[in-house]
């Protein structure tokens, strides 16, 4: 019996050790396609055994391009490469077990192209493609004026939205970095990547969330996640120098000139950019082909100087930036803000009227070096550099109402001047109650006049270096991380402002006018640094155990000095020399921070064939001291929390073409130490603050939902997205408001009842020619806003939580129509509104504005083309009537070609009818507003761009001068369908 018993255990441990020894090869390489380098993201690899061709295991290629199989057996295999737009890969193997490691190198795939000799069209490229959560638009599928920038390329993508300050969401989210080729353009930056880029150096735009350095190299998720536009170098203009140079003026004093001269040379990139304008660097059209609808508030004026450069070897891959930027601002704006209070009193109002000049310049560096010494070794460094300093002046005027005043005078801010209301008849600086001359004379609370000007400087550097080592290759392995900053700022502030008060008290008086002459100076240093350990265990297959530990210090001072200067001090004037004499301690302050923090974040990762799943949470400790010193205030106070955010990742591939995606994070957050104290802040009379010690914690819960298909016969795509946000014990202001200033105290509260929702469902799709393509782009959101209102003083104090809401309904559709000369598009959009207050139902109101319009490009013979938008916009249903209007918005170019395409002189005009306004409105809890701002939206320019071309060689140049230009000998336009390669 015991002989038999060893027998058996004797055969199982054989059979085991043949089971063990039989998976034994792994075979790894990766992907890049043939026209551009660039990785083959999310390519589909399978091995299939011979001779009957069966499915034996696969993957996907990551956004490197690279890849690695589940181990099997020797055998005969082939392996099978499938990816959108480039011809499948069939690769025969031969696995042997003396061979454990079959590194396969780098793969090139083919594009799958059709091209005639002549560069005859027999295919138009579609619009939109969609590869798991990678969606890429073909830039020869849209049409755009020449010289155009990239910022007119992404107005025009389905799903895009351009902002008036330049930011960027494609399908809802937030574009954080754009990158060339997979490489990073300007550190990144957005704004610089949109004004420089020229469109017709770009192929293809892929959009996809990219990982941190950290997340990419360990597969462990630190949340760090950023979405990114990653740009494709048209095939064979990354072989030579290209660039372009654009000067022009116009009409109104508008000028523009800027250049970019490139070097690509494989995986070697050097771009060097300069420009400056005064026309805000608008665009010639806007989203969906339409007009532009962005605000031009204020008149802008820029300039910019920087180079950027890239390079990879088999081992190091390294580039960087350096950047110089000047703008000036220039912004008059005038308008309203209506304040709601509670307990039935009618709102009140406060009308304003400014002029601010404001400059700014910074210099800034960046650098990233990537260093794989050895295949199981990477080595990260990122330092950055950056110095600004900057100034403003304003002029403000405004004034406190207890009723409307537009149901007084057509224009209340044209009685905001204090000194223009002292000629009026006065009676102890009081208005007289009979007097016609100020017709305001009754509701009127206050006036505030300032002059107020600035001047700052800072200066930061801060540095990563991350060590990783891939422990076995089986997914064991660890990384170092360490990071190390430094900031010193220093502002100084001088203010000269006259308050005067009309409204009398409960004694019967009425409160003196209130005089400042203030210098303000307020410097501030810091620094901190981190250490982080991350560490990857292999379970079982494919399933991870990763942990992650960090710890982080931080320092932080500021030493704010306030100085009254005395009523006899000009705005404008030097500082007096006895100035120091005028120290103010109630004013100043000083705060000395210092945070330790712990975080351990443990996570547990499932990679499956059909689904990813990563779930964890980050645990953190931490402690923060504050010294502070305000007046007679000198206290240390100590606070001690343990945050938690759990996080949840989960993606679901139905196939090649079609993912859904579902992100859960929650977030703990504390509120600001100097917010904890029982400390007042009044050097504004009109706005004091008070803190308090009875803050709670905050945790924001953020769930996330994706959505993408795309069907490859149909050149169809399909995307929607949901996002719901919610806040528990959000800190909130409590706003108090005095009748008789009509000042206001502003303390932080907690409070529930805080949430958002937001969803989106899009299609774009081409009809059964290609010739026609037809999008609808919907997106419904709701909007939950608490907040306290308080009116009264002392006992009777009456606070009440007031909810404002707004759902949002909005409908884009889009038709166009091109072919080898015409590109012509019909485009609509409707936005609908419900905005209601609970405690003043009065103020509800439900807007609406719609829009339709057409636009144009003609490519005429000879280098000729004329493009041009037209649209009207219509707002109804505000209960400001003013808001009320239509705008006709009409934009032309004709442009020449000349000199075999290489140059061109294009003529522009915008806003042809004049009839853009500029106007913005806000809707909170404890408010609305809607200001004007002044712009320059009418104006015409001349632009002269000549084009410098030099690619590899005489046979280069030769393959693209025929791929350019048609049998009609003309180059076709920019970015137009062209004769497209897929």
């Amino acid at each position: 019996m015991r002989k038999t018993f060893l027998l058996v255990v004797l055969l199982w441990a054989v059979a085991l050790s043949a089971v063990s020894q039989s998976k034994i090869i792994s075979v790894s390489g990766r992907l890049v396609e043939d026209d551009t380098k660039a990785p083959a993201a999310q390519a589909t690899i399978q091995l299939l055994s011979l001779p009957d061709s069966a499915y034996v295991t696969g993957a996907a290629s990551s956004e490197a391009g690279s890849f690695a199989l589940p181990k099997v057996k020797a055998g005969k295999y082939v392996l099978k490469v499938s990816y959108i737009g480039y011809k499948t890969l069939f690769l025969p193997l031969q696995l042997t077990a003396s061979a454990p490691n079959k590194r396969l190198g780098t793969l090139t795939l083919e594009s799958d192209a059709i091209m005639l000799a002549e560069a005859v069209i027999v295919a138009e490229a579609p619009q939109v493609q969609i590869v798991e959560d990678t969606v890429a638009f073909n830039s020869s599928a849209y049409r755009t004026p020449e010289g155009a920038m990239l910022e007119e390329l992404v107005k025009k993508l389905p799903g895009a939205e351009v902002d008036d300050d330049g930011n960027v969401k494609i399908n809802g989210k937030e574009i954080s970095k754009i990158m060339v080729d997979g490489k990073e353009f300007f550190g990144g930056d957005v704004k610089t990547g949109l004004k420089n880029l020229p469109v017709d150096m770009i192929d293809k735009l892929k959009t996809y969330d990219k990982k941190s350095d950290l997340a990419r190299i360990t597969g462990i998720d630190d949340g760090e996640e950023e979405t990114v536009l990653d740009l494709t170098v048209k095939k064979g203009m990354n072989k030579g120098i290209f660039g372009n140079i654009d000067l022009s003026g116009g009409t109104e004093d508008r000028y523009m000139g800027r250049a970019m001269v490139n070097y690509f040379y494989d995986k070697t990139q050097v771009s060097l950019i300069a420009g400056a304008n005064n026309v805000n660097d608008q665009g010639f059209s806007a989203g969906g082909g339409g007009p532009r609808w962005r605000r031009n508030n204020g008149l802008t004026s820029t300039k910019e100087l920087g180079l950027n450069f890239a390079t990879e070897t088999e081992k190091i891959d390294m580039g960087g930036s350096v950047r110089y930027n000047y703008r000036g601002n220039d912004v008059y704006s005038d308008g309203y803000t209506e304040n709601f209070l509670t307990g039935g009193e009618a709102s009140s109002f406060n009308n304003s009227i400014s002029s601010t000049s404001s400059g700014n310049k910074d210099f800034h560096a960046d650098f990233r070096l990537e260093w794989k010494p050895d295949t199981l070794t990477n080595i990260i460094f990122r330092p950055n550099f950056s110095w600004g300093k900057s100034y403003s002046t304003a002029d403000s005027k405004s004034g406190t109402f207890n009723s409307d005043p537009y149901a007084v005078v057509t224009n209340p801010n044209e009685y905001l001047d204090i000194t223009k209301l002292s000629k009026m008849n006065l009676s102890d600086e009081i208005f007289d109650a009979d007097s016609e001359e100020d017709p305001l004379d009754s509701i009127r609370v206050n006036t505030s006049n300032s002059l107020s000007g600035s001047d700052s400087k800072t200066l930061s550097a801060d540095a990563t270096l991350q060590v990783n080592r891939k422990l076995n290759s089986m997914g064991r392995n660890i990384t170092f991380r360490g990071t190390i900053g430094y900031d010193d700022s220093e502002s100084k502030q001088y203010t000269a402002s006259n308050t005067r008060y009309f409204q009398q008290n409960e004694d019967g008086t009425v409160t003196p006018e209130n005089i400042i002459r203030r210098y303000v100076t307020t410097p501030t240093d810091g620094y901190n640094y981190s250490l982080e350990l991350t560490y990857s265990e292999p379970l079982w297959k494919a399933t991870f155990l990763q942990f992650r530990y960090r710890f982080n210090y931080s320092y932080s001072k500021s030493d704010k000095k306030a100085y009254d200067l005395g009523e006899d001090w000009n705005f404008g004037e030097a500082l007096p020399d006895d100035y120091e004499d005028g120290y103010d301690m109630s004013l100043s302050k000083f705060a000395e921070y210092k945070t330790y923090t712990h975080r351990f974040s443990p996570s547990l990762r499932f990679i499956r064939q059909k689904y990813q799943l990563s779930v964890g949470a980050d645990l953190e400790p931490q402690k923060t001291s504050l010294s502070y010193k305000k007046d007679a205030m000198d206290t240390l106070a100590v606070r001690n929390v343990f945050n938690v955010a759990p996080n949840l990742d989960f993606r679901y591939r139905f196939s090649k073409v079609s993912q859904l995606r579902v992100t859960y994070r929650g977030r703990s957050s504390q509120p600001g130490m100097e917010n904890l104290l029982d400390v007042t802040d009044d050097s504004n009379p009109l706005n004091i603050t008070k803190g308090n010690p009875y803050l709670k914690p905050s945790f924001n819960h953020s769930l996330r939902i994706f959505y993408n298909t795309y069907n490859v016969d149909r050149q169809q795509g399909i995307f929607s997205h949901v996002n719901m946000q919610m806040t528990q014990n959000s800190i909130s202001s409590s706003r108090t408001y005095n009748s008789s200033t009509g000042g206001w105290v502003t303390k932080p509260e907690n409070i529930n009842g805080n949430w958002s929702a937001f969803g989106m469902f899009g299609i774009n799709s081409a009809l059964k020619n290609k010739k026609f393509n037809i999008g609808s782009f919907s997106n419904l959101s709701y909007n939950n806003n608490v907040g306290y209102l308080t009116t009264g003083n002392g006992a009777e104090a009456v606070q009440q939580k007031n909810t404002t809401t707004n759902l949002t309904l909005n409908e884009r559709l889009n038709g166009t129509y091109r072919n080898d000369w015409l590109e012509f598009g019909l485009n609509g959009t409707f936005s609908y509104s419900i905005e209601k207050d609970k405690l003043t139902p009065s103020n509800n109101q439900q807007p609406y504005t719609y829009s339709y319009g057409a636009n144009t490009t003609v490519s005429m013979p000879w280098g000729m083309s004329l493009s041009t938008n037209i649209a009207n916009q219509s707002r109804r249903g505000y209960s400001d009537s003013s808001m009320n209007r239509d705008e006709l918005i009409w934009n032309a170019q004709l442009s020449q070609t000349f000199l075999k395409g290489d140059a061109t002189v294009s003529f522009e005009m915008y806003d042809i009818l004049h009839q853009q306004s500029n106007i913005s409105r806000s809707l909170t809890a404890s408010g609305r507003s809607v200001y004007k701002y002044n712009g320059v939206n009418s104006y015409c320019m001349l632009h002269f761009i000549y084009r410098l071309n030099i690619f590899g060689g005489k046979q280069a140049r030769d393959k693209r001068g025929q791929m350019n230009f048609g049998p009609g000998g003309h180059r076709p336009p920019m970015g137009g369908p062209g004769r497209r390669r897929f």
